[in-house]
């Protein structure tokens, strides 16, 4: 199978490229995300392999089906960015990766609380310039501390049990319960309550329609004063403007996030030489308390070789017309 495969990092080559080999595909890396512009250059291909910030909206899907592709892959286990309505439509069929090494973004996670919790990043810059004070790194225990967990799925789960492995006592929210976390001591509770009980939060949870600014205003009010607030999911999951005001009156006490609503034109690029445009950003990046990573919490080597695996797993499943294992469907 013919594969164009949009928004190439060099780690993606690599990883790719080293199981290519055992398997009947032939891929070409194209640097540019997927559009309705760039869909242009999947022509002569089967199929497209595509990541999280990679456009299949209405205007894009009908573009590769008018040259030819009836396949896509996402190298990712997200699909808010997918159209599944018109991709149904047009007859496409759609996999992803479900799950790569969740415990890769719940170890990202908790470096995120640690470095904020113990001020590491800031005394890192201090002793590089030969400042060994220690006047503003006083820190807080994590150990003790209640932690929120909002979405229990692979990802959530590895993280719940890091968290109680630190000695932390662990409240969850999720629509499906899991048995496991609730032996091991995990408690489940509406989200209502979990909020003002949790002096951590992280957010393990999907974007759709009902979690699409999950935290706004209204639910940081509910929140402890000074709570730490933790992101590796989804950006959209937060509400920006929100959390900014948040920080502002001290409501939130810590925010790390790894993604960003607005990071599309903004993450997987060096922009160092370029004037900032997106203000919300610009702004977080002022506060002190406020730790901000490139969407990177995914990228290990264990999780870019079972990204890999399973997405070439998906293609011989399209190319050899098998049952799916990991198919994406619309339902109406």
């Amino acid at each position: 199978m013919k594969v164009a495969f949009f928004s190439t990092k060099s780690y993606d080559r690599q990883s790719f490229d080293k199981l290519l080999p055992r398997h009947k595909h032939e891929f070409t890396y194209f640097d540019p995300k997927l559009d309705s512009i760039t869909a242009a250059l999947a022509e002569g291909h089967d199929a497209i392999c595509t990541f999280v910030n990679d456009h299949l909206d209405k205007a894009a899907l009908t573009r590769l089906s008018e040259i030819g592709v009836s396949n896509i892959v996402l190298r990712c286990a997200g699909y808010n960015q997918v159209d599944l309505e018109k991709a149904s439509e047009l007859g496409f069929k759609i996999c992803r990766v479900p799950a790569y090494s969740p415990e890769a973004v719940a170890e990202h996670a908790l470096a995120l609380i640690m470095t904020l919790a113990r001020k590491t990043h800031k005394a890192y810059n201090r002793v590089r310039e030969n400042n060994y004070s220690l006047e503003g790194l006083t820190g807080f225990n994590i150990n003790g501390k209640t932690t929120g967990v909002i979405g229990t799925g692979a990802i959530g789960k590895a993280f719940c049990k890091i968290m109680l492995g630190i000695g932390c006592k662990v409240l969850a929210y999720d629509i499906k319960e899991n048995e496991e976390l609730k032996k091991l001591g995990v408690i489940y509770m509406p989200l209502d309550e979990l909020l003002p009980q949790s002096d951590i939060i992280s957010l393990h949870c999907p974007l759709n329609s009902d979690t699409h600014h999950l935290i706004d205003q209204q639910r940081l009010s509910q929140m402890k004063e000074g709570v730490v607030l933790i992101n590796t999911s989804r950006g959209a999951l937060i509400e920006s403007k929100a959390v900014i005001q948040a920080l502002k009156t001290k409501k939130v006490g810590n925010l790390g996030i790894d993604v960003y609503e607005q990071e599309e034109d903004l993450f997987f690029q060096n922009r160092s030489e370029e004037i900032l445009q997106d203000e919300d950003i610009a702004r977080l990046m002022t506060f002190p308390n406020v730790l901000i990573t490139g969407h990177q919490a995914f990228l290990t080597n264990e999780a870019l070789y079972q990204i890999s695996a399973t997405t070439l797993k998906n293609l011989d499943e399209l190319a050899e017309g098998k049952s799916l294992t990991n198919e994406v469907k619309w339902n109406n």
